[in-house]
């Protein structure tokens, strides 16, 4: 809810794309309502976000890690942020917005996402979600199969055209995590922006020069969250080791993922407290 050769950390760099640029929209799947074990917005889930194109340019030579005391961890260099749910509200709250304001049953909808969910964070065979968010399958198709397991709670079926972009409509910036990020880049750490797309249309691209060295929207680049090759492919556009970066995502099992290869990883709930987790880990004042 997916590249420089920019300096990393220089203000209005160009950020780098981790594939070709398509429309699509960081989404997490916290979109299951509260009465559902998760986890978009838009939406992955949320939440979320078409961009306009940023012009891709070779990502910066990785550069070989100074020499740290032995058991001493590598000096972190890196920040690698996911977008639906951490850098928007949470995803939750967008889609239960939707479900109110569509009235759609909710049972309908918790059934069917906590089966795909669950599937696509655990052991299952690839599903609806996997495809999405590797871009095997258009936004189309996924909202024509999601439409078909759900009704409003009159009973109607529930439209498919457009059914991605409604339910993270109201997927809203967070100031704060806009804040910190611009404040990494002024420290001189390396960004990167690392979601799970799930097709909506609303990623502000033309923020994201200011933000991000680089860029890694999963249906751009075939990956996803929790795949270990993505990790090892953000990090590596950076010019870093893994050990060298910190993740923050807003789904457990990412952030597992990502800790198992060597980043540092914080599970996101609220700005304030991963502000201030952050702040102490990397020693530097930050907004």
């Amino acid at each position: 809810m997916p590249e420089e050769k920019t300096p990393a950390g220089a203000a209005g760099a160009q950020p780098t794309v981790g594939a070709q640029p398509t429309t699509s929209d960081a989404a997490s799947p916290q979109a299951v309502p509260a009465d559902a074990d998760p986890q978009p917005a838009s939406a992955d889930t949320s939440p979320q976000a078409a961009l306009a194109d940023a012009d891709p340019q070779p990502a910066p030579a990785a550069t070989s890690p100074q020499p740290t005391p032995a058991g001493a961890r590598p000096q972190i260099r890196g920040v690698i942020i996911d977008w639906g749910g951490v850098m928007t509200n949470p995803i939750l709250d967008t889609v239960d917005a939707w479900i109110r304001a569509e009235q759609i049953d909710r049972d309908t909808y918790t059934a069917v996402m906590r089966a795909w969910v669950t599937q696509a964070y655990g052991d299952g065979d690839d599903n609806a979600i996997h495809a999405l968010e590797r871009g095997e399958s258009t936004n189309e198709e996924f909202e024509r199969r999601l439409a078909a397991e759900l009704t409003h709670v009159d009973g109607r079926p529930v439209l498919a055209d457009g059914l991605l972009a409604r339910m993270f409509a109201a997927s809203a910036l967070q100031t704060a995590m806009l804040d910190l990020v611009r404040s990494l880049r002024q420290a001189g750490l390396r960004t990167a922006l690392l979601s799970n797309s799930w097709g909506n249309d609303d990623y502000p691209r033309h923020l994201f020069p200011e933000l991000f060295d680089v860029v890694v929207i999963s249906s751009e680049v075939g990956m996803r969250k929790p795949e270990e090759r993505i990790f090892r492919h953000t990090a590596s556009l950076l010019g870093l080791a893994p050990e060298e970066c910190v993740f923050i995502d807003d789904v457990q099992a990412n952030v597992a993922a990502a800790e198992a290869i060597g980043l540092v990883a914080l599970h996101h709930r609220d700005p304030e407290p991963t502000i201030a987790r952050l702040t102490d880990l990397l020693g530097l004042p930050l907004a």
